[in-house]
């Protein structure tokens, strides 16, 4: 048995906002699980300021921004989080930011780190002028977490000690009954800890997709520029020349990124006409880029207004009593067959629970009747469309998912300038939807969206899907879905987007993009049966969407190391139909331990949490009052953290020379 008045040493991979909320747990939960008198030290280990971390450091374009609303974004639990510590509430985005502005708490809680301004003018400026209801720019996202990491540290008992470590975690070695040892670039001696959390956030790949390399191979030989799947703030951009011919192969929020800094971060601007419409005013080194994607269509606008009508509460139909309903039965569960009807008819009852309370006016009977009948309803059923289309008389206010999901499928256009027209005209009416509180109920739907993906995680992780629905639904058709109706740009991107269109700046290729190569002319081709018969042929390709994730790619060397070592397992999803290797890092869904092939389970003190992880869903900010399934996971992780390292300390765990304490 160890020393029990011995140091115990926690070491996390990663500073940024995963590794942020978690230490904001351990101090909330020190107070009933953690000694006065015992000693922790805790080292963070990241090349990036913690807080922020990498994707959202300060140094970055001030062009980009989130894509929520500055009273969407959290780091802190409230009264709808369902965790066993203690509940902590702080300020969101919004109301940190009002603190600059003279709106905020006069006095904030004791715990909290002193409100002191950011020391960029830009950033300061942005958060005394930020509305609850703008999207602010990454930098003031990052300027808010650096002071959640540092309230963080603020509410940690003198026993806790943190520690960061500016540089790479390369790989960790120890075995499983012993103490782990971290080895960090640049450094001889390695850390060593009890307990060590892997939370490095979303990586990029060190090597290609095959279809990647061989597209590069294409460029290299002609001479061409190829930029595959990149973080926007990374990516090096300075190849396309002006007026060069620039494929963008994806419709969604890297894409929205990427035009920008090919447009304005190029000198362009943009101008406002006396009825509201914005004007393009190019700076002559613009490329000519043409975007498409399965879709063909953008991610829809945010909406940019609140709720008019009370809260929907949700879960409704598709929370732990449903699932535990699918699990009961004793066949494998197909995503579409079994399980979406429940998911649609969640996103629907979100959507006209909104409709019904604030827009009466447009149903023919109560709320209690149509609920009390849409209960009893499935969701595909004749009965649902009967009630559906006697209770809201107008199309535009009923919920059509199907239609919604591929907007373009069944329509062509004779030629490139007519299909045009036709987009622009749908990006205009999708803008002015999303902006007008009459159309509120979307704002239902979006949040009942929000509770769906939450549920999910739990059902993927009792292994009943089928591998198909897993890799075709979950990660594929699903993911694409959610993204596409809950994680679009803010109208004014949508409309400036109108205004490079109008400009010539942009062209739309279509939907089931298709992307070649014509060897003869050393160009790039790109079709679309939206616009039958037409190619467009350029000598760039962009890959607008983000790196996904791939074990045995990654840019990681600590998780590269785990798994070429066979320490570290790949998910995969296996049945006699089909197997899907997902390319994320499998964790026992219980407790977010590292499943150890070597071991046969998982290992006792590796411990992985976030995007490389399957535990799907677990964002690492969320919305206020969500019960966000990162928060819960972030609890229930820092209190199984605290109780096996106050059973077990160890008392060769020191700081290491070079490192800098908080």
């Amino acid at each position: 048995m160890n020393d029990v008045t011995s140091p115990a040493v926690l070491a996390v991979v990663g500073a940024g906002p995963r590794a942020t909320g978690l230490l904001e747990r351990i101090a909330a939960n020190t107070g009933e699980l953690w000694p006065p008198e015992r000693e922790l030290h805790i080292h963070l280990i990241d090349p990036h300021p913690p807080g922020p971390g990498r994707i959202w450091r300060q140094e970055q374009s001030p062009l980009l921004r989130m894509n929520s609303m500055a009273e969407d974004v959290t780091m802190f639990t409230d009264e709808s989080s369902v965790i066993e510590g203690p509940v902590r509430p702080g300020p969101s985005l919004a109301e940190w930011a009002a603190r600059f502005a003279g709106r905020g708490p006069g006095t904030p809680p004791a715990q909290e780190a002193p409100v002191t301004a950011p020391a960029d003018p830009e950033v300061l400026g942005e958060l005394r002028a930020l509305a609850p209801t703008d999207f602010p720019t990454r930098r003031v996202q990052s300027a808010y977490l650096d002071w959640v990491f540092r309230a963080a540290l603020a509410a940690l008992p003198p026993s806790v000690t943190v520690t960061w470590h500016r540089t790479t975690a390369t790989s960790v070695t120890g075995p499983a009954d012993g103490p782990q040892r971290v080895h960090l670039a640049g450094r001889a001696t390695p850390l060593t800890a009890d307990l060590v959390v892997l939370a490095q956030g979303h990586l990029g790949t060190a090597v290609p997709a095959a279809e990647h390399r061989a597209l590069a191979a294409f460029a290299r030989r002609h001479s061409r520029f190829y930029l595959p799947p990149a973080f926007s703030a990374d990516a090096d951009l300075s190849g396309p020349r002006p007026g060069e011919h620039v494929v963008l192969r994806g419709f969604g929020l890297a894409f929205v990124d990427l035009t920008v800094l090919l447009t304005e971060g190029r000198g362009g601007s943009y101008r406002t006409e006396p009825d509201g419409t914005l004007t393009y005013l190019p700076s002559g080194r613009e490329p000519v880029l043409h975007v498409g994607s399965r879709r063909g269509v953008p991610y829809h606008s945010k909406t940019g207004y609140r709720l008019q009508g009370p809260r929907p509460p949700l879960p409704r139909h598709f929370g732990p009593e449903a699932i535990g309903a699918l699990l009961a039965g004793d066949r494998p569960l197909d995503l579409r067959r079994d399980v979406w009807p429940l998911m649609a008819k969640e996103i629907g009852f979100g959507h006209y629970h909104e409709l019904f309370h604030a827009h009466p006016e447009r149903t023919t009977r109560s709320w209690s009747a149509f609920e009390a009948a849409y209960d009893r309803l499935d969701w595909y059923s004749p009965g649902m469309a009967d009630l559906v289309a006697a209770s809201v008389p107008d199309p535009a206010d009923r919920l059509d998912l199907d239609a919604l999901d591929r907007p373009l499928t069944g329509v062509t256009f004779p030629a490139p300038d007519a299909f045009q027209e036709h987009l622009r005209e749908h990006i205009a009416q999708d803008v002015a939807r999303r902006e007008d509180p009459e159309h509120s109920a979307d704002l239902g739907a979006f949040l009942a969206l929000l509770s769906v993906y939450g549920q999910l995680p739990a059902l993927v992780a009792s292994g009943r899907l089928t591998a198909r629905s897993v890799a075709e639904g979950i990660d594929g058709w699903w993911h694409g879905f959610f993204s596409f109706l809950a994680s679009g740009p803010p109208g004014f991107r949508l409309r400036q987007l109108l205004a490079l269109s109008r400009a010539g700046i942009v062209r739309f290729l279509g939907a089931d993009l298709r992307i070649g190569t014509d060897e003869a002319r050393g160009t790039f081709t790109a079709t679309s049966p939206t616009v039958p018969g037409h190619t467009v042929h350029a000598t760039a390709l962009i890959e607008a969407y983000l790196p996904r994730h791939a074990l045995d790619r990654t840019e990681d060397p600590l998780l590269r190391r785990l798994h070429r070592a066979g320490e570290l397992a790949e998910e995969v999803v296996a049945d006699p139909d089909h197997t899907h290797r997902s390319g994320l890092l499998s964790v026992s869904p219980a407790d977010a331990h590292v499943v150890d092939p070597l071991l046969g389970g998982p290992h006792p003190r590796r411990i992985a949490l976030g995007a490389p992880t399957n535990s799907r869903a677990v964002a690492a900010f969320a919305r206020p009052r969500t019960n966000a399934p990162g928060f819960r996971q972030n609890d229930a992780v820092a209190r199984a953290l605290l109780r096996a390292l106050g059973e077990d300390a160890r008392q060769d765990c020191l700081p290491t020379a070079g490192s800098s304490s908080l």
